[in-house]
């Protein structure tokens, strides 16, 4: 039997949900979500049509990085709870016919993680080669010692951290208290599979979702990365450490080992790899490697180009060649991808994408939830996005923030300009825009104090300030809301999903800068879709004839639709229409 006549896999028609445990849902009255609180809203997310729950990271940590820094993979944060808790959660999705993902970061663990502490504690421990630790500090000018290269962390600052106890430096990509683990060493790797891996699949977790999956194989020759951005003297480095000349044949051995003796769905996240040829070595069902990837031109645009949090302005076109992109380089092979503009790391869509503007915030919401829903690949949905929440408002200050990457650029910008005015509001702009604070707010339950979050005296972060006109509550019993608006998208997506989740993709009028027009293509059925990413009316002209107007983003489309002749159509303020002929 070939490939391609083989039945689609299982996680390609579904609609997964991220749930970011911290934000979520407050079972006890700390002020922190927790695994029974994710329990307590399973019924919400089947209800929503969520096939597929993906918790981010909820293993134990000391939360430098809210939990991507990882000290023991077998047990879960306390304040999260236990992992009896993780448990009963997987039980409760496998009985309503769901499925559980986590979050595996394994680039990397915390600095408290028993293997790091062993590595460190000396030069000839048996653990010392799981990191990766270089003696190769330089001397500057002026004598003082600076690390082995002047690759810049993602978290602002040298991606190597001096270790006074054995007068060496070990790498890490992200914070200091994250240090990389070493993939070449056969031994780590086992540890790995075992600790990161088989534990959790062994109690019936379903999958992964992958963090930076093409980081593990680095250029081990550890050269200077060349200079981009003259104002620091670390600089951007991916080119070395991702990609590298290892990545294909260590996912390759992780499926060998460990994935072959279970059903799941792998989903990586794959930063830096613009080149689709590339992305479709890692995604080939055939290869078994990845069963998909996140790919981040939609959600990277108006990021600077040397300084992620610098932003820059950008047109529709650049949007929509980017779905354009990611739609049609699967044509013809088998791989996949995914859909999705939200994720912990980002922005709101509605304030980035669209208009959070009071008239026009819920219109934008629909209009969003329409395109995403109408595209190939497996749909991805944050947490709030299927109520519309929005980004902070541009009042809150610095003192308001809470993310790490967000913090340490604010303050390598502090001190490179000697607090200047102009260049720290410039970046509180990019913050309000991209930061991944913007996402990590508590869900927004009901209009009670705390959104419903939690009943305790305080909430882990600062709520959203318009919780009590953006809620799940006021939602559930609205059926002109966002939230019921995802769930009629959701159930429309799988009614139709041979054209809608499998179709072929085709774009119209690429240029316009104003509106976007694309199809999709199954057999004799077709599907239009046209929106409009403005807030003035604009026209558009459907593609073919023997369209049928199924849905819009406004409630008296239809009205409009039958009063309308030949193919124009005048679209409203971010409005949205979907048409099929054929099914």
């Amino acid at each position: 039997m070939t490939v391609s006549s083989l039945p689609a896999p299982w996680w390609k028609d579904a609609v997964v949900y991220q749930i970011y445990p911290a934000s979520f849902k407050d079972s006890n009255g700390d002020g922190l979500g927790d695994i029974p609180g994710i329990l307590s809203k399973v019924d919400y997310l089947k209800d929503l049509g969520v096939d597929i729950i993906w918790v981010s990271p909820m293993y134990d940590s000391p939360q430098v990085d809210m939990g991507y820094d990882i000290s023991n993979y077998e047990d879960v944060y306390p304040p999260y709870g236990t992992v009896k808790d993780m448990e009963d959660l997987i039980g409760a999705c496998h009985e309503r016919g769901m499925k559980l993902i986590l979050d595996l970061v394994i680039n990397h663990t915390s600095d408290q993680h028993a293997w790091f502490k062993e590595s460190r504690s000396s030069k000839d421990n048996p653990k010392r080669d799981w990191y990766i630790w270089n003696h190769l500090g330089i001397s500057a000018e002026d004598g003082t010692r600076l690390p082995p290269t002047n690759w810049r962390s993602y978290f602002s600052g040298s991606t190597w951290e001096y270790d006074e106890h054995t007068g060496e430096y070990y790498l890490h990509l992200f914070a200091k208290e994250q240090p990389d683990l070493n993939w070449e060493n056969e031994e780590t790797r086992k540890a790995i599979y075992n600790s990161a891996m088989r534990f959790w699949l062994d109690k019936g977790v379903d999958g992964f979702r992958v963090d930076t999956v093409n980081m593990y194989s680095k250029q081990v020759e550890f050269l200077d990365a060349p200079v981009v951005d003259t104002s620091q003297y670390y600089q951007p480095a991916w080119q070395f450490y991702a990609n590298g000349p290892r990545m294909h044949e260590f996912l390759r051995e992780m499926n060998d080992k460990v994935l072959s003796e279970y059903d799941t769905v792998m989903v990586g996240e794959l930063p830096h790899t613009p080149d689709p040829e590339k992305v479709l070595k890692y995604v080939s069902l055939a290869d078994r490697q990845l069963s998909m990837v996140f790919q981040f031109d939609i959600v990277d645009l108006g990021q600077g180009t040397t300084a992620k949090y610098h932003f820059q302005p950008w047109k529709l076109p650049a949007l929509k060649g980017i779905v354009t992109k990611w739609q049609q380089f699967i044509d013809g092979t088998d791989g996949w991808t995914t859909v999705f503009c939200e994720n912990h790391d980002q922005g709101r869509s509605i304030s980035r994408y669209a208009s959070d503007a009071p008239e026009y915030r819920v219109l934008s919401a629909k209009m969003l939830a329409m395109m995403l829903t109408a595209l190939t690949g497996t749909l991805f949905v944050y947490q709030g996005q299927e109520i519309g929440m929005v980004n902070v408002p541009k009042s809150w200050p610095i003192e308001d923030f809470q993310d790490i990457e967000s913090l340490g650029f604010y303050k390598t910008i502090a001190s490179l300009s000697n607090n200047d005015k102009a260049a720290l509001e410039k970046v509180m702009e990019g913050l309000q825009i991209l930061g991944r604070d913007n996402a990590r707010l508590p869900m927004q339950w009901d209009s009670s104090q705390f959104a419903g979050f939690t009943n305790g005296p305080k909430p882990w972060m600062r709520l959203h300030d318009l919780y009590r006109e953006i809620n799940v509550k006021t939602q559930l019993a609205d059926p002109n809301s966002t939230y019921s608006f995802w769930k009629h998208m959701i159930k429309f997506r799988k009614e139709f999903k041979d054209i809608l989740v499998h179709g072929k993709y085709e774009v119209f009028d690429p240029e316009n800068e104003q509106t976007f027009v694309f199809a999709k293509h199954h057999g004799e059925k077709k599907a239009v879709v046209v929106l409009n990413f403005t807030g003035e009316d604009q026209r558009v002209d459907l593609p073919f004839d023997g369209l049928s107007f199924r849905v819009g983003n406004y409630p008296d489309t239809l009205a409009d639709e039958e009063a309308t002749a030949g193919r124009t159509r005048a679209l409203r303020p971010w409005e949205g229409r979907l048409y099929l002929a054929g099914c």
